[in-house]
């Protein structure tokens, strides 16, 4: 019997296994090396359309960007320190991100491309796309989260996104595991499939049906990393009609099968472990 060489992408993830101790420990005596690490919070001060933040487990805020502090009113960003979301945004706003807060605290599960409203420079109110992802202790408790916002001002100022829209992207992001319908969208969108189209890849850049194998692929991602979950299970779970379904489709936006995957992640999370 003929046998097959192993393949690069072999190679790779054996290297991944085999290195993972030496490359933890230069990690972590580079990471304590530094400082102040919050210095590259300042890398945001050049980019005046996004707002970036931490929070503890309290909602307290640690640290925020110049641009944050601006549109908040505050003359220092230093001001920030210790208030929460309900000192320096309107309630319905603060409330909202507060609730999101929680999900990352309880889950310790990132949030992708949620659309929330925001105040823009002039203290307008506008859109944005907020992503957030839990900050753990040595002992991977979830202590904070680190927030970036990115503002929508071509979207906002052509109207295409409203309320509406914006609960169906919740909607999309709560029940992806569920069989859902672009025409089914459109409509609590209250718009036409091709109108819910042209505004979700003004948006997010892609179409409506990419963002729902995208939110998929993501869930699956985190199981995957998370879980020791048979892929079968974790297919389902995320909305797959079966494990082939999914590895196809997982294979097609990562290059990599969910059992590559999953090893190659690991790997890397033992290089942060290690030390």
């Amino acid at each position: 019997m003929t046998m097959r060489a192993p393949s690069r992408r072999h190679h790779l993830l054996l290297r991944a296994g085999a290195v993972a101790p030496a490359m933890g420990r230069w990690r972590t005596a580079f990471l304590d090396s530094v400082q102040d690490p919050l210095v590259m919070m300042q890398l945001f001060d050049r980019m005046p359309q996004v707002v970036f933040s931490v929070k503890d487990r309290a909602g307290r805020y640690v640290s925020i960007s110049s641009a944050c502090a601006e549109r908040c009113g505050l003359a220092r960003t230093s001001d920030a320190i210790g208030l929460t979301a309900h000192d320096l945004f309107p309630r319905h706003m603060a409330d909202r991100y507060v609730r999101q807060d929680e999900r990352v605290f309880i889950t310790g599960r990132p949030i992708r491309d949620n659309l929330d409203l925001t105040l823009f420079p002039d203290r307008t109110q506008g859109w944005c796309l907020t992503d957030k992802v839990p900050l753990c202790d040595r002992q991977g408790a979830v202590v904070g989260l680190a927030c970036l916002s990115q503002d929508l001002g071509e979207p906002v100022r052509a109207g295409l996104i409203d309320g509406a829209f914006a609960a169906v992207i919740d909607h999309i992001q709560e029940h992806f595991a569920e069989t859902l319908r672009i025409p089914q969208l459109a409509r609590l969108a209250g718009v036409s499939v091709a109108q819910f189209d042209r505004r979700m890849r003004a948006i997010f850049g892609i179409s409506a049906i990419q963002f729902l194998i995208k939110t998929r692929i993501e869930s699956v991602a985190r199981a995957l990393a998370d879980s020791d979950a048979a892929i079968a299970t974790v297919a389902l779970d995320a909305g797959f009609c079966d494990q082939s379904a999914l590895s196809r489709q997982f294979k097609r936006c990562t290059g990599l099968s969910p059992r590559e995957y999953r090893q190659l992640i690991r790997s890397a999370h033992d290089v942060a472990e290690v030390g």
